[in-house]
């Protein structure tokens, strides 16, 4: 992506969140076992590691519904360090949390657990850090204090208030008047302080990983949505920036109208914004966001980009998409106004869903590799061999997937299709004789012998899963974001199968 000396330059990478690592305490974090698997991708010739969102998630568990567009999840903290420097001891992580590597991601018992064992290592930080330590810490809120202010004193007060969203809160402290903000400040600056400490323990968690990866040869592609939550820092700090009312309530909400897959549509309630205000400002808030994002990624995929050239409104309150309108976004502007402040950088547009000939001259304009995603291949719905998800259509700049984490594995989605979609599949591959249930190989094989610049395989599509390990099913709640490889599975096999494939169609 954005390699200068090879214009024609082929590379690969795998997609795997790192919540779905194994590691102990019942998550995937920036433990031992991330930097085993950017080991594991070095060794399989893969230059990419795909991820997902890695903000502090909020309601269902979404890392599209975050409480910051800057923050770090708390739950991703490695606390392994705080053991080594005795501010928790193995023994009570271990009673709390329990030692092994579960194969699913327990939210509620990382929100009830892990979070008091973070409190607890707060604490006793307070109480031991040495006065360089305490300077390491001041400096970093110091540095991040553009958002981190904002973000720590919003998490403190939705503690304050049992968790309730910030349209509930007082209208002295959504309008952030001057006496009851202090006031605030004062009576929860212990817990202010807290919310600071776990970020400067994530970003020097990440910037230890990131560091590392890129001393591998491995580049990481982070994921930014392109709304907010409706409950967060961002919709509170910069209210004027959103379409709401004064009790910060969306006046109109985000979504997806109805379509092939979906009668109703999707309504996903983030806040819509105001473009105009952002225009007023040259687009400055939306600069940091990517500044931000560059600081932690080496390439950045931006979700929803046809968001930019045009939106789905829907009214506030309505029971599903069907009554929404498209209204006009922002187009190339933003990204015109963005690079002049922070350069060309590697971004990947997700243009997929509802295309149209605005959507594909906003991506020519602005240069970016789309994305292309063999599922969407054999559905019928274009016309044969014109369809852009073939991998013969496939152009240069853009990125190919067998499935993104919005779908089935490849496994799944192959003994679920129709026996016209299979036929359709075996047709194109020539093949009508391997069983169903040995096609993930081959049709990894058919990307990766494309000429897209760069190919990205889900990590479930080179191990042949089913939808047992499904990360993520749209307008769903209850079962996402859970899904955990199991340690034995990152193998040699895997390295090997993995490295063979990508050195025999040269990437």
């Amino acid at each position: 992506m954005g390699e200068r000396e090879n214009e024609k330059s082929r590379a690969a990478g795998i997609l795997l969140p790192i919540t779905s690592l194994p590691s102990r305490y019942g998550i995937g974090c920036l433990s031992a076992q991330a930097y085993s698997f950017v080991d594991l991708l070095a060794r399989a010739g893969q230059r990419y590691w795909q991820i997902l969102p890695v903000g502090p998630t909020g309601y269902g568990d979404s890392p599209y519904q975050s409480f910051s567009t800057f923050a770090g999840n708390p739950y991703l903290i490695d606390l392994e360090p705080l053991i080594e420097a005795g501010l928790l001891s193995q023994r009570e992580c271990d009673m709390a949390l329990g030692g092994g590597q579960e194969s699913t991601v327990d939210y509620a018992l990382q929100y009830h657990v892990r979070l008091p064992l973070l409190r607890r290592a707060y604490h006793a930080f307070c109480r031991t850090a040495s006065s360089a330590q305490r300077m390491d810490f001041a400096a970093f809120c110091s540095e991040k204090a553009d958002w981190l202010t904002d973000y720590a004193h919003f998490m403190a007060l939705k503690d304050a208030h049992g968790g309730k969203p910030c349209c509930e809160w007082d209208r002295s402290l959504l309008g952030r008047e001057r006496t009851a903000m202090e006031q605030s400040r004062r009576m929860l600056a212990d817990g202010i302080n807290f919310y600071c400490y776990l970020q400067y323990l994530f970003f020097s968690q990440w910037d230890a990983l990131h560091q590392y990866a890129s001393s591998r040869g491995v580049k990481i592609i982070g994921d930014l949505p392109i709304y907010v939550s409706a409950d967060s820092a961002d919709v509170w700090a910069n209210p004027e920036l959103f379409c709401l009312d004064a009790q910060l309530r969306p006046l109109a909400v985000a979504g997806c109208p109805p379509d092939g897959f979906s009668a109703k549509g999707q309504l996903w309630g983030n806040p819509l914004y105001r473009w105009e205000e952002h225009a007023a400002t040259g687009y400055a808030w939306w600069t940091e966001r990517l500044r931000h994002c560059f600081s932690l990624y080496d390439v950045l995929r931006i979700d929803h980009f046809r968001g930019f050239e045009a939106y789905y409104s829907i009214p506030y309150g309505a029971p599903d998409a069907r009554e929404g309108e498209w209204k006009k976004g922002p187009g190339a502007t933003l990204f015109r106004a963005a690079r002049q402040r922070i350069g060309e950088r590697a971004i990947i547009a997700e243009d997929l869903g509802y295309m149209t000939e605005g959507v594909r001259q906003l991506l020519a304009d602005c240069a970016f590799p789309g994305m292309k995603v063999l599922q969407f291949a054999f559905d019928g719905r274009d016309d044969g061999s014109k369809n852009d998800h073939l991998p013969h259509n496939f152009p240069y700049n853009c990125v190919a997937y067998t499935g993104t984490h919005d779908n089935q594995t490849l496994g799944g989605w192959l003994r679920s299709i129709s026996m016209q979609e299979m036929r359709a599949l075996r047709e194109y591959l020539c093949d009508y004789d391997t069983p169903t249930a040995r096609l993930c190989k081959p049709l990894i094989a058919l990307l990766m012998r494309s000429q897209a610049q760069l190919c990205i395989i889900p990590l479930q599509d080179y191990l042949s899963l089913g939808d047992e390990a499904r990360i993520n099913t749209p307008s769903t709640l209850g079962n996402n974001w859970c899904w955990r490889v199991r340690a034995e599975m990152l193998n040699d096999t895997l390295v090997r199968d993995v490295a063979e494939m990508t050195q025999r169609y040269g990437r």
